[in-house]
């Protein structure tokens, strides 16, 4: 599992980590049953707390993504359907609102980035 942190994100530590944890588990590189680092382990290579990492891990168990067993570790839950396919439109419904704000801001009219999306739909099915 590869976490890439930054100081410089005005996200908090805590929620880059989880964000790049879910974003392992839905796209399927962190499969179901997989074990995820000990909350030490992690700590220790990304040069953080280990409370940092325990609010990381709380936060991916409280949303489901993870399950921990007691004296074993944390390991991928077993996957939820629904609650992938909620996460992901969470996602993107996110991307959308900051291309709207670009748009705005470059004065793009919603008729363009409509043809802009239908153009990356049609690319990414071919």
């Amino acid at each position: 599992m590869e976490i890439l942190i930054s100081n410089a994100s005005e996200q908090p530590l805590y929620q880059q980590i989880v964000a790049q944890v879910k974003s392992q588990i839905l796209c399927g590189e962190l499969k179901e049953g997989d074990a995820l680092p000990s909350m030490r382990l992690l700590a220790r290579e990304l040069r953080i707390s280990v409370i940092t990492t325990k609010r990381a891990y709380e936060e991916l168990e409280r949303e489901g993504f993870i399950v921990t067993h007691g004296g074993k570790g944390c390991f991928v839950a077993k996957r939820n359907v629904e609650l992938m396919r909620e996460e992901n439109l969470r996602q993107i419904e996110q991307k959308l609102e900051e291309a709207v704000r670009l748009a705005r801001l470059g004065k793009v009219s919603l008729e363009e980035m409509i043809e802009i999306l239908t153009l990356i739909d049609k690319e990414e099915k071919e």
